[in-house]
């Protein structure tokens, strides 16, 4: 990326150029003066003030003496755009970036440091006798080396850490296609792949998959929960929340908001290394939310709706359950198949017991004792039977899928 030219800051009007002179009894003072500066950093700068090993301490000093030498070549050569100072500065913006330390503190370090370097030539501009509005123009030619060079740090800064960022947003996307893949996960693997990515290995995790949206508008983006990988570029988008038991908002209000209406199904919590099954749940309910088989809207927990998606892990088995088991249905209207299955299922559930059914459906009981004696011809013994009892209740389950969101 190439380095910005620096704007420095307009020299205030009226006040008369600095003698050139000047600059080369300045430039007599650099090394002392450069010590003191980087004295100056240490102390008032906790970020700097650490002991110093030998490429610390000649990159710090290297920053001073090149900020003075871009004030002093001012001084010597107004026209100078001072570049190849600015160069340095960018290089120094993006190593601090790379060491993690905060921009504020390196904007701390250029005001400490150029404040104190004004102070020693300043007074030493006034031991020469120099005019006022000399001593001034020096003040304004301070402040502008100040603002290049910070300027040209922040640009140095800001790239590093964009460079950075998507780095780590790369190193985190492989990181989510080694934890989602088929087949069997080595935990070696996440483990260092995690390492390179910043991604602490929590002990569980779970799999959130999300309905997808006509078009990808930028404000329809959920929220990705603390520490969580997020893939919306996937089919459907998914996002992995380490540690789901261990959060307290997690597929709670506050987590139902970070999505931002948009419908979701959070798989079970599973071990790191067995991700995978937590996705294939979670878009398996998804899919039923879809049909209506589950709720619609909102958060759907897998762990909630464990048989139902145990009944359509194999849906043409079921259909073939529901075709042998239900067949004597085949016999009555559509309209009396729908009251039958309904009933009949009501009863199992309920242990055989007619007022429950009676409650749960909203009729009479008669009503109830009517429709089981329709029954009892139809399936005959089989409503006896322990094992053709099971059988009825997972193919009637699929028959009535509306009976799930009860």
């Amino acid at each position: 990326m190439a380095v910005p030219a620096p704007h420095g800051v307009p020299d205030r009007p009226g006040l008369p150029p600095v003698p050139p002179e000047l600059a080369k009894l300045l430039r007599a003072q650099l090394a002392a003066v450069a010590d003191a500066v980087e004295e100056e950093v240490r102390r008032q700068v906790p970020d700097y003030a650490r002991p110093a090993d030998g490429a610390y301490r000649r990159n710090l000093r290297a920053g001073v003496v090149q900020a003075l030498t871009l004030f002093v070549d001012h001084i010597a050569d107004p026209r100078d755009d001072g570049r190849a100072i600015a160069a340095t500065y960018y290089e120094l913006g993006r190593g601090e970036a790379l060491e993690g330390r905060s921009l504020d503190a390196l904007q701390s370090a250029l005001r400490v440091g150029g404040l104190h370097a004004w102070r020693l030539m300043g007074h030493t501009a006034e031991e020469l006798g120099l005019d006022s509005t000399v001593v001034a123009a020096l003040g304004e030619l301070a402040f502008r080396t100040v603002h290049e060079v910070a300027e040209a740090a922040a640009a140095g800064y800001a790239e590093a850490r964009l460079r950075s960022s998507d780095e780590l947003e790369r190193r985190r996307r492989r990181l989510l296609d080694l934890l989602l893949e088929d087949g069997p996960v080595a935990l070696e693997a996440v483990q260092d792949l995690a390492h390179s990515a910043r991604w602490p290995v929590p002990r569980t995790v779970a799999v959130v998959a999300l309905a997808a949206t006509p078009d990808r508008r930028e404000e329809d983006r959920p929220l990705a929960a603390a520490g969580a990988l997020v893939d919306m570029e996937s089919r459907p988008p998914r996002m992995l929340v380490p540690d789901p038991d261990g959060s307290g908002s997690f597929g709670g209000r506050a987590f139902t908001l970070a999505l931002r209406g948009r419908p979701a199904a959070i798989g079970p919590a599973v071990a790191v290394t067995e991700a995978a099954q937590s996705l294939r749940l979670a878009t398996r309910a998804l899919g039923l939310m879809g049909r209506g088989i589950l709720p619609r809207q909102g958060v759907v927990r897998c762990s909630d709706h464990l048989s139902t998606l145990l009944l359509y892990g194999d849906e043409p088995l079921l259909g073939q359950l529901r075709t042998r088991v239900l067949a004597p249905l085949d016999a009555v209207s559509a309209g009396q198949r729908e009251r039958l299955a309904e009933t009949l299922l009501a009863w199992l559930l309920s242990g055989s017991h007619v007022p429950d059914v009676a409650v749960r459906l909203h009729v009479h009981p008669q009503t109830v004792r009517y429709r089981l004696r329709q029954l009892e011809k139809l399936f005959g013994d089989a409503l006896h039977d322990p094992e053709s009892r099971l059988d009825l209740i997972l193919a009637l389950r699929a028959e009535s899928p509306h009976t799930q969101q009860e």
